[in-house]
């Protein structure tokens, strides 16, 4: 099935949400506290730290 809508990027619905966040100010959103992760997620997490990115 094909949709009606056009496809947007993802840099243009990021576009999007901010300036809905800003509309509403919303302010800043609080992250997951993390838990309750699955031992694969958190093996994917530490492997991305260790690679020196931030999730």
């Amino acid at each position: 099935m094909k949709t009606k809508r056009e496809a947007i990027s993802l840099a243009a619905l990021g576009e999007r949400v901010a300036a809905r966040r800003r509309a509403v100010d919303v302010g800043e959103v609080p992250r997951n506290a993390g838990t309750r992760r699955t031992p694969s997620k958190q093996a994917l997490l530490d492997a991305i730290a260790w690679a020196g990115g931030e999730w």
